[in-house]
């Protein structure tokens, strides 16, 4: 799938942890692009690799895990062959992050508004006076209402949905080109969860700020992302845009993934779950990684990996796709 206009450029990223004399490849050649003014969706269950590729796009892997190949480029900056100073110059600034749970990012014995303040000081030689009055501006823009006397408050005293705006507004304060939202609205209630979201687009039509939205939530893909990128074990397995990727699922973990979620029209139905668990990092199974639990499954599902594979700009890596199927041998 051709970038349109390319902000941010994965190539072939590896990155493994380290255990004795074990590697863990969590992330296996994960290959995507967020063009400029994009939100791009990236789904998949618990340990298939998101939060570990979005900490590597800002280089917070540490010991015992190691990029091990591939490529990360921003502007043609290559991210993962910078220092960590240079590092540091492009966290925050160029790329933020938005956590899932505020209140363990946010620093307890600090003031919300002191945190964004400060966080705009190491970005900007301004004074501490201008630094508030743009921290208090950070505030209004993300929704917060008496933002002078929220500026005040520590983060225990808000609440879940005050804090994420919180993070929002430190996310925001670097005038960053890309944001990286890890699962931002799980632990908020559905009213939250809905402004959340709205804020977030808002800020990239406003602002043509680029966001990369991880996520486990196929609810929250539909309302907010014009691309999904859908990961299984490290791997791409899926990807296409949103309208696409809806209408006409074409790997069999997507569609169970559908078909697991609950719908409004199907409310007495029951849900369908996935078989099986991501299968464990230290005792991935050879072959395309998810056949231990596709209902589709084939000998040579068993033995070797399909590629992931362009058709009509919808990319897939399975081998019932058209491209792939072509080689089947039965």
């Amino acid at each position: 799938m051709n970038a349109v206009d390319p902000l941010l450029q994965i190539e072939d990223l590896k990155t493994y942890f380290y255990s004795g004399d074990k590697v863990i490849p969590s992330v296996d050649g994960v290959s995507f692009h967020i063009n400029k003014g994009e939100i791009v969706a990236l789904v998949g269950e618990s340990g298939c690799g998101k939060s570990v590729t979005s900490l590597s796009i800002l280089g917070l892997i540490d010991s015992p895990g190691k990029i091990e190949g591939g490529r990360i480029l921003y502007h043609d900056l290559d991210l993962t062959r910078l220092s960590q100073k240079e590092k540091l110059q492009i966290r925050g600034k160029e790329i933020s992050i938005i956590f899932q749970e505020p209140l363990a990012a946010l620093n307890p014995v600090f003031t919300v508004g002191y945190q964004i303040q400060e966080n705009i000081m190491v970005h900007e030689r301004i004074s501490k006076k201008k630094a508030k009055a743009k921290a208090i501006d950070l505030l209004i823009k993300v929704g917060i209402p008496h933002p002078e006397k929220v500026y005040q408050n520590y983060p225990h005293s808000l609440s879940g949905g005050m804090r994420q705006r919180v993070m929002i507004a430190m996310a925001l304060s670097g005038n960053p080109k890309l944001i990286i939202a890890d699962e931002p609205t799980t632990a908020l209630d559905v009213t939250i969860q809905a402004q959340i979201l709205q804020l977030l687009k808002e800020i990239t039509e406003q602002q043509r700020t680029s966001i990369l939205f991880i996520t486990h939530d196929l609810g929250v893909v539909a309302e907010i992302a014009d691309r999904v990128i859908v990961m299984y074990a490290g791997q791409v397995v899926e990807q296409a845009d949103v309208y696409s990727l809806f209408d006409n699922p074409k790997h069999p973990y997507t569609k169970a993934l559908f078909n697991s979620s609950p719908k409004m029209d199907q409310i007495d139905e029951e849900l369908t779950a996935i078989e099986g668990a991501v299968p464990s990092p230290f005792e991935k199974p050879m072959g395309c990684k998810f056949h231990t639990r596709c209902p589709y499954v084939m000998g040579k599902c068993k033995s070797i990996s399909p590629d992931l594979e362009e058709n009509n700009g919808h990319l897939v890596r399975c081998w019932l796709s058209t491209e792939n199927a072509k080689s089947e041998v039965t």
